[in-house]
């Protein structure tokens, strides 16, 4: 269907001489051309400036356009003449990016797949490299909570670019099951370390920790902040290098307007993850970033230890012994807790949010820890041709020309 304006038939009608003409006439020639849209087009739902959507080929609309650049006054004629949307399954808050990160369902190959950190990632391979990925299954779609907490983790991954925090390569939004996909990490995640190697030496506890706090700083320096919420060992994964990368973001928050937040509800934990959650967050008070760094304390210690907070404890004992301001013992020698280690947990884990350091003044003081600590000595051969030519002239028949001296060096 084409649409034509008043006037269009006739060469001989003459143009609109006045500015409030001219107005009017674009506007009602303006709404006809959006009638005729709505007709030829067909686009479906209501405005969707979050909705992610196609703004190309098959799938393009003149109301797609209009939101796309923003042009108000041809969103809102549009509208006005029935003119609506085709929705995707999926919502976020910068759709022009999410486009660019559209991965093609059928480059994903789950073949001889597996699960992996906690069952909620799978094992995929993506152009020929493996790929971790994260289903929304169909059934699903319809928990309107599930459904936000896979945008806001999209949302997120799509901000966030650091050497201590999982790489996020791509999603599929425009089809369903949805999926987020991220860089695989094979050696697994620090609950599984921690399993197999027990309590750590402090130095390496302390690299271990720096890494995290390096990871955390990014987030709660990023504009807007991010709150993890979720902090702990399983959700901590290790690269090749035996750096740790912080992952798994479904509960994060951002912190758009104010830098404290409160829920409409308490924050359901499930497992082990309610042994590292601030007491202000199950008692449904007002939070910050500080949360975060309540549950590094307990990650902390627990790289010391070598074993879970208030491991013989019910979860739910757990929960009320943080409330009760009780904290997990320190059981390892103090020579493991030296330079300030233990001073920097108890501060970490305060009761009151506003004592807990940041993370910034954390990685500050953790380095200093780690300069101060010994390191282990080994005893290694040096060879020194210190003087040769002066050797060789006195010493002929000495062809070597060396010696040996023996010193120790830190590694």
């Amino acid at each position: 269907m084409k649409a034509t304006s008043p006037g269009s038939g006739s060469l001989s009608t003459p143009a609109p001489t006045s500015t409030t003409a001219t107005s009017t006439a674009a506007r009602r020639s303006t709404s006809q051309r959006a009638r005729a849209s709505t007709t030829s087009y067909g686009c479906s739902s209501r405005r969707g400036r979050a909705w992610i959507r196609r703004i190309s080929g098959e799938v393009r609309c003149p109301l797609a356009d209009a939101l796309h650049y923003k042009n108000n006054e041809v969103i809102k004629l549009l509208e006005e003449h029935g003119a609506k949307l085709k929705i995707t399954p999926m919502h976020v808050n910068n759709a022009r990016l999410v486009l660019e990160y559209e991965i093609d369902p059928s480059e994903l190959d789950f073949t001889n797949s597996k699960n992996i950190t906690k069952g909620t990632f799978r094992v995929a391979t993506w152009r020929g490299i493996q790929v971790a990925v994260k289903k929304l299954d169909d059934a699903l779609i319809t928990d309107e909570d599930k459904v936000r907490a896979f945008r806001d983790e999209l949302a997120l991954l799509l901000l966030i670019r650091h050497p201590n925090v999982v790489q996020f390569l791509g999603a599929v939004t425009q089809s369903s099951p949805m999926m987020i996909v991220t860089e695989f990490l094979p050696k697994g995640d620090l609950r599984a370390y921690l399993r197999r190697k027990g309590a750590l030496k402090p130095t390496v506890a302390v690299a271990l920790a720096l890494d995290i706090a390096r990871g955390m700083n990014y987030l709660h320096e990023h504009k807007p902040a991010i709150i993890h919420r979720d902090l702990e060992p399983s959700n901590i994964l290790r690269d090749d290098s035996g750096h740790l990368k912080v992952a798994d973001f479904d509960v994060s928050k951002s912190l758009k307007k104010t830098k404290k937040v409160r829920e409409d509800r308490p924050l359901v934990c499930q497992g082990t993850a309610c042994r590292y959650m601030a007491p202000e967050l199950f008692r449904n008070e007002e939070y910050d970033t500080k949360v975060d760094v309540f549950s590094f304390a307990l990650i902390l210690q627990e790289l010391i230890e070598g074993c879970p907070p208030f491991y013989h404890k019910q979860d739910s004992e757990v929960l009320e012994a943080y409330a009760s301001k009780e904290r997990p013992p320190f059981r390892a020698p103090l020579r493991k807790y030296s330079h300030g280690l233990k001073e920097l947990i108890q501060q970490c884990w305060s009761q009151n949010p506003a004592e807990r350091p940041s993370f910034r003044e954390i990685i500050y003081r953790l380095t200093l820890i780690q300069n101060q600590t010994p390191k282990k000595k080994q005893w290694k051969v040096r060879t020194c041709f210190q003087g040769f030519e002066a050797m060789w002239k006195k010493e002929r028949s000495n062809s070597s020309g060396h010696c040996s001296l023996l010193s120790h060096s830190n590694f």
